[in-house]
């Protein structure tokens, strides 16, 4: 392939830093410069899913959904079982991970557009410590192909072009491929409540391109300086189109039957026919089950890509030098309360896995294995990431070292962790404060509150706010509430009260001007 026909994949200065060359129109790493390899540092291998539940993974105490290797990272590693999305939907989720920042201080507390440029950024900092930074998937900020500190990136944005004339590697890889099919031929959409079996080879499927990329990358790796690699797939989020044979492992009675509060009624009502992308309704315990199967499919060839990333991580001898987290930015309603897709303070919306395996070198043997129940969010990732690498942890963030908690430091740890969402689907917006055994919603349109005891009533199917032997409880959780909003001035505490808001504040004071 000529430098001419390679160049249409992507920008001529990301090919020179990357050293990608196509073979087969499969992207290799050129190891002609390699250079000894040095392990004063480890490896990150950095794996992200979309849309992925807290609760669909087999170490997360799942008896239907088939998982084994991310069960393994857990059995390496620990599971954090109170891992949240502070602000669940997409881009505010990607703007904690590239800040360290809860949502008010990074800026973005709805669903917008990821600032152009932050004052302090993962991708830069960890090249600042001496790693050579590689993405891969769904990358979702602006502008698309915008390298923010990477090296190189290669990028599936689920059909999305925001940015003008841009199309996606992937896109572009899939049209070599295979010029004459449609890749969205399955015909289901991105916000879609249906599930349906991929109808083209297994090969082409997004999810399956994306560890390709990351086993390549790892095979053919031989710098000298030590690899943050991101691997970001655009999946379970819809559409739930698995292969066949992953479709074929579950079967739909065995589906978990939607959870509905005692409170969730005024969700049950929608149009008839439904709009495939609807954010409420009741559509049936049946669907719901088909729905489950598709996304659960979707999990599971997610898992059997990452099982192939994790062995050629063992093959080139780097596993026991790398440290290994996953996580999502946000869950799946799935029909649970009436509800569909994210953006909601439940538990399947806020709630997200969150994996971490260190190497052998740190030590902490005897934590291997451990389910850890301190409340964590995506904004720990980047200090995480630091620490990790030796580097200093800036004082102006407000995410910490998971690995602290790992070391059994939990003295200092939060208490809780702040969740909310500006609106989006409809007129809800709200803040919540969670510990991991009580929740505490506060709907600033109106004023209702909920409040849930996660421990009893994990599936948050009675809301205790009106209960008088929570009157207490409540009160506590509503103060807390109003100690945590008050640095954001009368909009929303005044005279000691949390206040009503009718319109949508979507960006904080906070949010870079330039963008």
């Amino acid at each position: 392939m000529n430098q001419r026909h390679l160049s249409e994949i992507t920008r001529r200065d990301f090919l020179k830093s990357t050293a990608l060359v196509s073979a087969g129109m499969d992207f290799i790493i050129d190891t002609s410069f390699a250079a000894p390899k040095r392990k004063q540092k480890p490896n990150i291998l950095y794996l992200m899913t979309d849309q992925h539940r807290g609760d669909c993974m087999g170490c997360a105490g799942n008896k239907v959904i088939k998982t084994p290797h991310l069960d393994s990272i857990a059995r390496d590693g620990v599971i954090f079982s109170n891992a949240y999305s502070s602000t669940p939907s997409c881009t505010p989720a990607r703007s904690a991970l590239l800040t360290g920042l809860s949502p008010w201080h990074h800026g973005m507390i709805g669903y917008g557009r990821v600032a152009d440029k932050y004052p302090f950024e993962l991708p830069q900092a960890l090249r600042d410590a001496g790693y050579y930074l590689f993405g891969i998937g769904k990358m979702h900020w602006y502008p698309q192909k915008k390298l923010r500190g990477y090296h190189g990136i290669l990028v599936d944005e689920s059909g999305r072009a925001e940015t003008p004339g841009f199309v996606s590697d992937y896109r572009l890889w899939f049209k070599r491929q295979a010029p004459e099919l449609n890749p969205d031929a399955t015909g289901i959409g991105w916000n879609d409540y249906r599930a349906k079996t991929y109808v083209l080879p297994e090969r082409l499927h997004p999810t399956r391109w994306t560890a390709d990329r990351a086993v390549d990358f790892i095979e053919g790796y031989n710098r000298s300086k030590p690899f943050l690699l991101k691997v970001s797939f655009a999946r379970p989020h819809s559409p739930y189109d698995p292969p066949k044979r992953f479709m074929d492992m579950y079967n739909e009675d065995e589906m978990p039957r939607p959870y509905v509060g005692n409170w969730a009624a005024q969700y049950a009502e929608h149009k008839d026919p439904p709009n495939p992308s609807l954010w409420h309704g009741d559509l049936g315990v049946r669907q719901a089950k088909k729905s489950r199967r598709g996304y659960y499919a979707s999990i599971t060839f997610i898992d059997e890509q990452i099982g192939r990333i994790l062995t050629a991580l063992k093959k080139r001898g780097m596993f026991d030098n790398t440290l290994i987290i996953l996580f999502s930015d946000h869950g799946d309603m799935l029909g649970d309360h009436h509800l569909w897709r994210k953006t909601y303070a439940y538990e399947a919306s806020a709630n997200v896995p969150m994996l971490l395996c260190w190497p052998k070198s740190m030590g902490m043997e005897h934590q291997r294995g451990k389910t850890l129940p301190q409340p964590v969010e995506l904004r720990d990732v980047l200090p995480t990431f630091l620490d990790a690498a030796g580097a200093p942890i800036p004082n102006h963030l407000d995410g910490k070292s998971m690995l602290e908690l790992v070391r059994g430091n939990t003295k200092n740890w939060r208490q809780f962790i702040d969740l909310e969402h500006s609106m989006c689907y409809n007129k809800d917006h709200w803040n919540a404060l969670t510990d991991g055994r009580f929740k505490y919603i506060y709907y600033a349109y109106d004023g209702r509150e909920q409040l849930f005891d996660l421990i009893n009533d994990t599936d948050e199917l009675y809301d205790l706010a009106a209960e008088s032997a929570y009157k207490s409880i409540l009160l506590q959780w509503r103060q807390r509430m109003v100690k945590h909003l008050s640095e954001r001035g009368e909009q929303f505490v005044s005279n000691g009260k949390l206040v009503i808001r009718k319109k949508r504040f979507l960006y904080s004071p906070h949010y870079p001007k330039n963008s």
